[in-house]
């Protein structure tokens, strides 16, 4: 606990900033962003668009102008809309990096604020305590046990304590235990990590699996298509076509075909994800979380803050023999209030305030505080006169925390923690006002107390003391004198039980995990319907008593794990993942830091994670609410499904290009479609139209399916099956309406324009029925993806523009045609879909 006395240095904001102007950012410099124009000239850096470039060349040479300008403009376009994707994720990952920088605790015009740390300045005076990254170098004014890991620039894993004779401590590197209080020496390029470059909290673009399997895909694909690309140039010069058209047949048929942007769309629509994501609080840190996500079969969840609303509140204090619900304030209680105000860790930063709005710190020690005092005047009387010696600061596996207090000459030791705990270090009890021996009926008294609070949700912090003469008494924490025990509530979030209800219907188990009695636990779990009996309930206790293979056998059954510490979520980890589930962990402490890691989603709290629990983590809860969690395996969902929608749209329709031309050359036909043709083709339905389908709302029944194997391929469920049938069912009806057109004796002009108009026209409606897998295109809202109808205008425009301007008619070489012509193109393009779309209802 930092005396509000105490609070009377730090820099004024307005100092802090002429600072920053003088020092710079508190960043260490990163390699130089890629630029738009290297982006964009990047997409040039492709062997089918150099061969395409050389056939733009020697179409100049032999006079075909406006074929050679036009082939010109459609890789330019291209080269736009692979610019705008790439870009589009550059800028989303960015932003990204810049949330997920490292915040710092400073003193700030008289108070403690919380800034991000690039904004600290030399000469500021930092906070850092247990899982903090220290933010700059500094040199130590004060601290309690401050160990710090500096492993980062030493390469030594043991923790170094700080004293008086060793009180540096240096950016990026770690606080293990306790705290101190720096001042700020040196910041960004001139801290030991500046001198060595070292870049720290850098969020890496990486490449998921999804992404490398599709990379793979996509070069099996470059190969086929390359290879049927060849066979169609070869009969068409073999049956005595021109030798440079087929040429150019056969490199426009490879940069339609190849599906070259499949790698690129997955990252937007992760980008895309990504944002939507940290629209509903969750911020993802590591791209292959997203699609983890999607798997999620189990959710440990931490309770405090995250299934409960963090908002503590004291109910009912037995002290002295006597139980109290209302009148905290009963000058009887005046030692246990000591107790709990001295052994605290709390800060009050506006003085004469109400205190409630202005405490700084834990919220179950806020909740102690606000127990029994409203403005700040009368708490800072009651603590003025004592005087902190020494403390040994909470620890999660002691669940103690002990402080020296010096008061009117005398030296008291103050302990707090978990009942259990401190019951085995106490020998006296304060009874009647008199100090006597704790005997085991006292025991079994205070357990049964411990049990009724705990039967009433009432999560328990027991209080204890005695005079001491030395440090070694008090760094002893034994033969102490048992005070009384506090009952605090935190009441379950509203939201959690419907989200615990969406895990349960989408085959997710959540788990509850918290450091509370076991029948406070269980009250929660029940409340929330985690759990319906007792036996769901695990304590550490137990679970360290179990053999790995009797931890196995029940590990399913268990629902609730109660006075866990952080090693127990590191096990419990390990057994679902090696019984092949996919896990999910919360956690807020440094000790948390290995389960999140191990998780197969590490997930830390935002609000009150450490800066290594931060760093472990996959993905961060910016309001450390469980809803967030279910929100975004659902987004993660979306995303995978959005991503086999655009798969099955550009394959099928690669697919049908390929085959109207290989069947064409298998069958001796004219070639249906010019180079110039299907270069368009190319542009008007494998750009836009995609891309809106990564931005696809999700199916209402998302979240009513079992979680999918990790191992799982994209082509599972039929998909596979579904491309090839449909690509096929797409090439086999454009040959059809472009031999309509032969036997109906229309010159070859038109008979492209109807192959090229149903080629299209096909695929953009396909493009829909892409959007479920489960649903007719009659039962699907088209409005629901306002881009995607865009985008289909937009390509039927360009269509319309090919067949009825005449200025790109003549580029383009199509024909002006009827209301008869389009009956053939819509009859072709549309009973396809008509005939899927009966199948799929007549399935229902």
């Amino acid at each position: 606990m930092i005396n509000e006395k105490e609070i009377i240095y730090g820099l004024s904001s307005l100092e802090a900033e002429k600072r920053i102007k003088k020092y710079g950012l508190n960043i260490i410099e990163k390699k130089k962003k890629i630029s738009p124009l290297k982006i964009f000239i990047s997409q040039f850096n492709d062997f089918i668009v150099w061969v395409l470039i050389v056939a733009t060349i020697i179409s100049a040479f032999i006079g075909e102008q406006a074929d050679a300008i036009t082939i010109l403009i459609i890789i330019v376009l291209n080269a736009f809309l692979g610019f705008f994707q790439e870009y589009r994720t550059e800028k989303s990952l960015e932003a990204l990096k810049k949330m997920a920088a490292p915040n710092a605790k400073v003193y700030r015009d008289k108070r403690i604020q919380v800034i991000k740390a690039e904004k600290i300045v030399p000469d500021d005076i930092i906070l850092v305590e247990s899982g903090d990254r220290v933010p700059a170098d500094c040199e130590i004014i004060k601290s309690t046990n401050l160990l710090v890991d500096e492993a980062l620039l030493t390469g030594e894993s043991v923790g170094i304590l700080k004293s008086k004779e060793n009180n540096k401590v240096y950016m990026g590197t770690t606080v293990l235990v306790g705290k101190g209080e720096g001042k700020v020496i040196k910041t960004g390029m001139n801290s030991e990590m500046g001198k060595i470059a070292s870049l720290l909290n850098d969020i890496e673009e990486e490449r998921t699996p999804l992404k490398e399997k599709l990379t793979s895909l996509g070069k099996v694909l470059v190969f086929c298509c390359v290879i049927i690309c060849i066979i169609v140039t070869f009969l068409g010069i073999i049956r005595g076509q021109d030798k440079y058209q087929m040429f150019l047949v056969g490199v426009s048929l490879a940069v339609a075909a190849i599906p070259e942007g499949l790698a690129a769309i997955v990252t937007v629509a992760l980008g895309l994800g990504v944002s939507r994501m940290l629209k509903r609080k969750a911020l993802v840190r590591k791209l292959p979380a997203v699609e983890t996500l999607g798997c999620t079969s189990i959710i440990c969840s931490d309770k405090t803050g995250t299934l409960t609303k963090n908002e503590m509140t004291v109910k009912k204090i037995y002290y002295d023999g006597i139980t109290y619900e209302k009148d905290f304030n009963n000058r009887k209680l005046v030692l246990l209030k000591k107790a709990v105000l001295y052994c605290n860790d709390c800060t009050i930063v506006k003085k004469g305030k109400d205190i409630s709005k202005n405490i700084i710190g834990d919220p179950t020690e806020a909740a102690l505080i606000k127990a029994f005092f409203n403005k700040e005047k009368e708490y800072a009387n009651f603590i003025k006169d004592g005087n902190k010696i020494k403390e040994i600061p909470f620890d999660s596996s002691r669940k103690l925390m002990s402080v020296l207090i010096s008061e009117n000459g005398e030296r008291t030791a103050y302990v707090k923690g978990a009942p259990e705990k401190i019951i085995k270090k106490c020998k006296f009890i304060l009874l009647n006002e008199k100090v006597i021996l704790l005997s085991q009926m006292h025991k079994k008294k205070l357990e049964n107390i411990i049990e009724r609070m705990a039967g009433d949700a009432l999560r328990c912090i027991a209080v204890s003391y005695k005079k001491v003469t030395n440090i070694r008494e008090f760094d002893e924490e034994n033969n102490l004198i048992f005070l009384g025990i506090l009952g605090m509530i935190d009441p379950p979030r509203e939201e959690v039980k419907e989200a615990v209800r969406i895990c349960k219907k989408a085959g997710i188990k959540p788990i509850m995990i918290t450091g509370d009695h076991k029948i406070t636990a269980f009250s929660i779990g029940k409340e929330l319907d985690i759990c319906s009996n007792k036996l769901e309930v695990m304590t550490g206790e137990e679970l360290d008593k179990l053999s790995d293979k009797k931890f196995s056998e029940i590990i399913d059954s268990v629902k609730v794990y109660a006075r866990v510490n952080p090693e127990h979520k590191l096990k419990i980890v390990k057994e679902f993942k090696r019984k092949g589930k996919i896990v999910a962990m919360t956690g807020d402490g440094v000790n948390d830091a290995p389960a999140v890691k191990e998780a197969d989603i590490g997930i830390a709290m935002g609000i009150s994670g450490t800066d290594v629990t931060k760093e472990a983590s996959s993905m961060i809860l910016l309001d450390d609410n469980f809803t967030t969690i279910v929100a975004a395996v659902e987004e993660g969902r979306i995303i995978y499904n959005n991503i086999r929608k655009f798969i099955r749209y550009l394959l099928s329709c690669n697919l049908g290009e390929v085959l109207t031309m290989f069947l064409a050359s298998l069958f001796y036909l004219e070639t249906p479609l010019l180079p110039i043709q299907i270069l368009l083709v190319n542009l008007a339905t494998d750009g836009l139209p995609a891309i809106a389908l990564g931005v696809d709302p999700s199916d209402l029944n998302v979240m009513d399916e079992i979680p999918r194997d990790k191992n799982e391929s994209i082509f599972s469920k039929g998909l596979k099956e579904k491309i090839i049938i449909r690509g096929s069912l797409i090439g086999v009806c454009t040959i059809f309406s472009f031999l309509v057109g032969k036997y109906l004796k229309m010159n070859i002009s038109t008979c492209r324009t109807l192959a090229l108009g149903t080629l299209i026209m096909s695929q953009l409606i396909h493009v829909f029925e892409c959007r479920s897998e489960k649903y007719s295109i009659f039962q699907i809202k088209f409005f629901t993806n306002i881009y995607l109808v865009i985008a289909v205008l937009i390509s039927i425009g360009m269509l319309l523009s090919v067949i009825y301007l005449p200025f790109f008619r003549d580029i383009f070489h199509t024909s002006s045609i009827g209301y008869i012509h389009w009956v053939i193109i819509i009859f072709f393009s549309g009973g396809i879909s008509l005939i899927n779309s009966l199948y799929l209802w007549l399935n229902r």
